[in-house]
């Protein structure tokens, strides 16, 4: 019998986070810091709003392009809160924003084209782009320059096949964010080598030195960003699986028609529940978000004071709900460090690794979890460097 599997299906490396947590999931009493979710509930009114939708028996498809309320509610949303000016007809309702990413890249990446990709960053960019025939590059950010993409990095990977940047900040997995004055320096590389910029700003609401800056916002790069987010993490809204993808008129169309073949629609009830997400949330000026960011804070500065005082060398993350310290002090790659915690102390985190080759020394932790969790599996790394160092 012949090989039926597609020789790119068959060499793609598995998730590096699934990967490693099929082996936590086999083995009990673990405390992960690994989950990329949030550890609320999605909250009530929000609830409210797809029962309430289900009762009166929305269940049918929605246009492919989506809901024109819920596109109407994001362009406004969007551009009174970050500047940024789509129109509803320039946006498509997705399943999550993991399906953005993906008819994003599929509209414009043809075979050999150069997608450059901060590093580390989330773990999906480079087998979206590898599927497609596409060439993934890396571009090395570090934690001394705050995982920032620099001008200088930026220039030196890009060659005549340079396409797309893909511009993932508030980052996964390292916290980086890119502020107005930092934006403001790749944009003569952007412009120079005639660059698409697709940019995901799912963490946008999670930011915690001022507000969070899109590069959306800027006239210069008009025509030529795609913008990517979603209501998972702001309105702890994983498991509805809504995002969407905003793009200028030729983009949005050849992404639509994927989105049609692909997946038709995000389900309807999690549309009008993202719709009241937004609605009520502009109304009382998006408490909830606040009171969960707030919360997220609290824990960002517990972990980063932890963490500096285990003599890790730590960058203090700006937005998402993760941090990403350095263990190469202790001697061990990421992948080493999260296995042997793993094993003696019963606590996941990530190996840094699985976020691109620039993240071999790290671990990834995600903060979104309980104090009480927070406290214990701190503790317990602590104990695990301790007897690293034969204290």
């Amino acid at each position: 019998m012949r090989d039926f599997l597609s020789k790119r299906a068959r060499d793609i490396p598995p998730s590096g986070i699934r990967k490693f947590f099929d082996i936590v999931s086999e083995q009990k009493d673990i405390i992960s810091l690994g989950v990329g979710e949030p550890d609320f509930v999605t909250p009530w009114d929000i609830r409210d709003a797809g029962i309430q939708a289900i009762k009166k028996g929305y269940t049918q498809y929605t246009s492919n392009s989506g809901l024109t309320s819920l596109r109407n509610e994001i362009s406004s949303y969007l551009r009174k809160e970050f500047n940024v000016n789509f129109s509803a007809d320039e946006i498509v309702i997705t399943v999550g924003a993991s399906e953005a990413i993906d008819i994003a890249l599929r509209a414009v990446v043809n075979e050999d084209d150069e997608v450059l990709i901060p590093d580390p960053s989330y773990v999906s960019y480079r087998p979206c782009v590898e599927l497609l025939g596409g060439k993934a590059v890396s571009v090395p950010c570090s934690g001394e320059d705050g995982f920032k993409l620099t001008p200088e990095n930026l220039e030196s990977v890009i060659t005549d096949k340079t396409k797309v940047l893909i511009f993932p900040y508030p980052n996964n997995p390292t916290g980086g964010i890119m502020e107005k004055e930092f934006i403001e320096k790749i944009i003569p590389v952007i412009l120079k080598h005639d660059l698409l910029v697709i940019s995901d700003e799912i963490y946008a609401e999670l930011t915690y030195s001022g507000k969070h800056c899109s590069i959306a916002s800027f006239p210069e790069l008009a025509g030529r960003v795609v913008l990517i987010s979603g209501f998972s993490k702001a309105f702890a809204m994983t498991g509805w699986r809504v995002g969407y993808v905003c793009a200028p008129a030729p983009i949005k169309t050849a992404l639509l028609k994927i989105h049609q073949y692909a997946s038709i629609c995000a389900p309807i009830f999690s549309q009008y529940a993202a719709l009241d997400a937004l609605k009520k949330g502009r109304q009382d000026g998006f408490s909830v978000v606040n009171e969960m960011r707030a919360e997220y804070n609290t824990r960002r500065k517990f972990m980063y004071k932890t963490f500096v005082d285990m003599g890790l060398s730590c960058f203090e993350p700006k937005g998402a709900f993760y941090i990403f310290p350095s263990v190469k002090e202790t001697g061990l790659t990421g992948e080493e460090f999260a296995t042997k915690l793993l094993a003696s102390k019963k606590v996941a985190v990530v190996p840094g690794d699985a976020f691109g080759e620039f993240g071999k020394y790290y671990v990834r932790c995600s903060y979104a979890s309980s104090m009480k969790n927070l406290i214990e599996a701190t503790a317990r790394i602590a104990d695990f460097i301790n007897e690293l160092k034969g204290l």
